[in-house]
């Protein structure tokens, strides 16, 4: 909304929320038909190994980014009390939490069944480090914002910090899924074809979720 003398101006955060939604439906899609169109399909045990891996990219985008960002938007796109609203937040990222180490699980199991080292990689650091201080994140938040929660005037103090490292946390979260991207991509080998094609956007649509979910959490 513009200002009376017209040199500012103020967005709400409704369209934004709204835009990164359809993003993640995107996303979803991409990840969907790249995992069982072009990889073959999901299997927790299967003698096809890859079966195995694509379970790792299924949670770490749908199940830990996605749902992840949902958490961080809540506060926006959640109408009620603010407890309510706590509380959902918290919940969801409980639930991205369990996803992303069941993810992690997923990518040890199948580096185990077929000899192949773990932690050699920039996106393995990158991504064990999220998982770990998004862990400590939550607990942290559950201690101190939920139960039995600090005094009043100590939330007050400690909220922009747990807002601060929660975003910091979200966008190493990006990092970690762009350089899974990038790594994969080279791995199977891929360059003009559909499924580059899928892979790429995929990639760019989860940095502009990201985008929005920034911009959700500085707007009215």
């Amino acid at each position: 909304m513009a200002s009376k003398n017209g040199s500012s101006f103020r967005v709400s955060a409704l369209p934004v929320t709204v835009f990164a939604h359809l993003v993640a439906i995107a996303v979803i899609t991409l990840v969907l038909v790249w995992l069982l169109h072009f990889q073959g399909g999901l299997a927790f045990k299967s003698d096809i190994k890859t079966k195995i891996f694509n379970i790792h990219p299924l949670l770490m985008v749908i199940g830990f980014i996605l749902i992840a960002g949902e958490a961080i938007m809540s506060y926006k796109t959640f109408p009620g009390p603010r407890n309510t609203q706590k509380f959902i937040h918290l919940i969801l990222h409980f639930i991205a939490l369990l996803a992303g180490i069941v993810g992690i699980y997923a990518v040890f199991k199948f580096h185990h069944e077929l000899g192949i080292p773990d932690m050699y990689t920039l996106h393995s650091w990158i991504g064990m480090s999220t998982i770990c201080l998004f862990a400590i994140q939550w607990i942290f938040g559950f201690f101190s914002f939920w139960w039995p929660g600090a005094e009043t005037g100590t939330r007050t103090r400690l909220a922009p910090w747990h807002i601060f490292f929660g975003i910091v946390i979200f966008f190493m979260a990006i990092l970690s899924a762009m350089t899974g991207l990038v790594e994969k991509f080279v791995f199977l080998s891929l360059q003009r074809s559909q499924e580059a094609l899928i892979v790429n956007f995929t990639g760019l649509l989860i940095l502009l979720f990201a985008i929005a979910v920034g911009l959700s959490v500085i707007l009215p």
